[in-house]
């Protein structure tokens, strides 16, 4: 195939034109990386489907007060003795203080007087919030600095419950925008210099992968604005590694053909030719592989899930666009200078050792990837067989793994975290579910016997129906009239009436709140809302039950189903992919069942090291999903890497010969992509939120054994047993 070489004109115009553009797509982006956070939530109602009874409970909630608004809570207790009567005096005056502190919701001051406990070693205030991302993390602060300056210094004082708690996450999420970053292009930098040993090259990939991630946060900060999709600091940090990790691994493959290039043709534009021909196809494949997959999360019912697809989608296809037009045009200004100080030169790549033995498909080919080839030639069987055992004992774990669901105090990771030290406070002193009661919506007609249903539940300490402010007011007044009646005819002392709470109906429901005797987020609280709604469909009331609580529980229950839903569409997508790819029913099949059984052993290990090493209390539900997304995906990316290039060697020389030579071209370039991904997904772990730090050791360790193992010796060895065969029923394989 004659190689190109476009005009002088189109030679300047081209690689300008280009660069100007993605330019100025920087210029605009990049701006928008500070800005992102403020349309990104991270309320975990809001991601619920629809179908949840708990998002059912929601709207009602709305019609019966603002439940938008969200509670807070501030425990004090003493750090030594008991309350006296002056300390719980301060304490009613601070309530003043407390009612005007910034973002708080304008409520009567007698709202936020104190409550003292039983043992009389405490005091604790509801705090409702009415913001929320980084305006309640500023409203948090601010109250914490009250309480700080002006509760008694012979107490510690802690602002916790559901508010405190989510302005805690939203600072552990601060760090995305700079930290995170900063971290993973430091690690890329870093490696791209040891692999290739120069200074410009590494510099110019990491444009490429900022200028991608800067596009497609631009977009997304848009869409987001808008209300079109839905993002979190969870998508929000995924994304930035995906984007940095992906952009930089297509353009490993393609600077790797290009350099290839460099040592066979004289012209830069010739080696940018052979580089297209033989590295597009692979990397448009590979982008649309992962966009599929990732995009297969829209069949969650999930919404943080389903959010999650489009967006890291989004991510992946600027990540393809910049390695396939900015990345050419750089390399095109530069040329072999780019290469700076071991530059390609013409004609002279290094040639194997005389005398080296000569097998089919490793000529020319020195070094590792040489030792790797003659290994799986010689003994092809044996190779893939004690490498499946391996990573078979390493699925042995996997039962091991606790991926269930945590209570969000387990989310934050670190010591002295206000919301989680006071949220133990609490449970000690207080029932530690009163900041975030059960919430029960009933028929009118059954709220009584729904209501002494959950008062008679194992784990409730108290029950209240949702009063009519003015029904209730009438009621008291009729009752006084009456009680000051019967004093005066009957010259007795007056007795102050004692009025029940009338509820308050809106369209024949009635809201009940009841407060639970756990914390809200434990596995306690949780069993609590399963034997309610267990009760309440046995005697047929209708009653739906909802809160903090039953959020939590139907997220996990959600997840776990997403999981057994979602697997089986991914693995058929990728499946028809590579058969359109490499045209083939056998070779796709052992992909697939490679890549499963790699994920299948990096889940194990994972269990291993999270449960004995890093002792971690288990793994939110959605951690598997996540991780077989990104890892089946990413994995088939090394998988067509590889497989094309074989494809490719075995119509020139043969099946056998040609995925030894696929293997001895690629090795290098996979080996340094798995490594660069790996170091990207591991600076999630800088981010000190439990989940990010488990899918970045998943990922991450998973990436690695998937290059090691899997590519390098498992694929290709069996590959070679097979033969021929592994391209049936194309021509190829005949």
């Amino acid at each position: 195939m004659k190689d190109w070489s476009p005009k002088l004109w189109l030679r300047i115009l081209l690689p300008t034109a280009l660069i100007l553009v993605w330019l100025a797509i920087a210029g605009v982006g990049g701006p928008t990386f500070g800005k992102i956070s403020s349309v990104s939530t991270n309320d975990q109602a809001g991601f619920l489907p629809a179908s949840a009874e708990s998002t059912a409970v929601n709207s009602w909630q709305t019609k019966f007060y603002d439940s938008k608004s969200i509670p807070g809570v501030i425990v004090s207790v003493a750090k030594s003795g008991t309350l006296t009567e002056a300390d719980k005096a301060t304490f009613v005056e601070l309530s003043t203080k407390i009612a005007k502190s910034p973002g708080v919701a304008d409520l009567p001051e007698q709202a936020f007087l104190p409550t003292f406990s039983q043992d009389g070693k405490a005091v604790e205030y509801f705090v409702p919030f009415t913001a929320s991302g980084e305006e309640l993390t500023k409203d948090v602060a601010d109250l914490r600095a009250l309480v700080a300056a002006d509760f008694p210094s012979s107490f510690d004082t802690y602002v916790t419950g559901p508010a405190g708690l989510l302005a805690d996450f939203v600072k552990g999420f601060a760090g995305i925008d700079g930290i995170l970053l900063l971290v993973a292009l430091l690690a890329v930098f870093v490696i791209l210099l040891i692999v290739y040993r120069s200074i410009l090259l590494p510099i110019l990939v990491l444009l490429t992968s900022v200028f991608a991630l800067s596009a497609s946060i631009l977009g997304i900060y848009y869409l987001a604005l808008n209300d079109v999709i839905k993002v979190s600091g969870q998508s929000q940090g995924i994304l930035s590694i995906l984007v940095i990790g992906a952009a930089t691994d297509y353009a490993l493959l393609f600077v790797s053909r290009y350099r290839e290039s460099l040592f066979e043709v004289q012209s830069k534009w010739a080696a940018i030719g052979r580089a297209y021909r033989g590295s597009f196809e692979a990397i448009a494949f590979s982008a649309m592989t992962v966009i599929l997959a990732l995009l297969c999360l829209l069949f969650s019912d999930l919404n943080s899930n389903k959010a999650l697809g489009p967006i890291a989608a989004f991510g992946i296809f600027f990540a393809f666009l910049a390695a396939v037009s900015f990345l050419p045009a750089l390399l095109a200004a530069f040329g072999r200078a780019a290469f700076w100080p071991f530059m390609p030169k013409f004609g002279k790549k290094k040639e194997e050792k005389p005398g080296a033995e000569q097998i089919a498909g490793l000529e020319g080919v020195r070094g590792l990837w040489r030792r790797v080839g003659t290994l799986i030639s010689r003994r092809p069987r044996t190779t893939w067989i004690v490498t499946l055992v391996v990573l078979l004992a390493a699925v042995a774990a996997l039962p091991t793994l606790k991926a269930s669901g945590l209570p969000q105090t387990d989310f934050l990771l670190g010591n002295n975290i206000q919301s989680v030290d006071g949220q133990k406070v609490l449970g000690e002193h207080f029932d530690a579910g009163a900041g975030s009661p059960i919430v029960i919506i009933a028929n009118e007609a059954d709220y009584a016997a729904v209501e002494k249903t959950a008062a008679d539940t194992e784990g409730i300490s108290e029950v209240s129906v949702f009063p009519d402010a003015d029904k209730t007011k009438a009621a008291y007044e009729e009752a006084m009239k009456e009680a000051v009646a019967t004093s005066i005819a009957t010259r007795s002392p007056l007795v102050v009436p004692t009025v029940a709470p009338v509820p308050k109906v809106v369209d024949g429901k009635v809201l009940i709140n009841a407060t639970l005797k756990y914390q809200a987020d434990s596995a306690q609280a949780e069993d609590v809302v399963k034997q309610l709604r267990s009760e309440y469909a046995a005697d047929d009331s209708g009653a739906i039950v909802g809160g903090e609580t039953a959020i939590a529980l139907d997220t996990n229950v959600t997840a776990q189903a997403d999981l057994t839903k979602i697997i089986p569409i991914v693995l058929v997508v990728i499946f028809i992919i590579l058969m359109l790819l490499l045209r083939s029913v056998v070779a796709p099949l052992i992909l697939i069942g490679t890549v499963v059984v790699s994920y299948a052993a990096t889940l194990g290990v994972s269990a291993l090291v999270f449960n004995y090493i890093f002792n971690f209390p288990g793994a939110d539900a959605s951690v598997p999903l996540f991780g077989f997304v990104f890892l089946v995906a990413l994995g088939i990316d090394y998988n067509i890497f590889l497989m094309t290039r074989v494809r490719e060697e075995s119509m020139k020389i043969g099946t056998r010969p040609g995925i030894l030579r696929g293997l001895a071209v690629t090795g290098g370039v996979i080996t340094s992509a798995g490594v660069v991904l790996a170091a990207t997904f591991a600076a999630l772990g800088v981010i000190p939120i439990l989940f990010l730090v488990q899918i970045a050791f998943i990922v991450s360790f998973g990436v690695i054994l998937d290059t090691v193992l899997v590519r390098s010796l498992l694929v290709p060895a069996l590959s070679y047993d097979i033969g021929k065969k592994i391209w049936w029923p194309s021509k190829l394989g005949r």
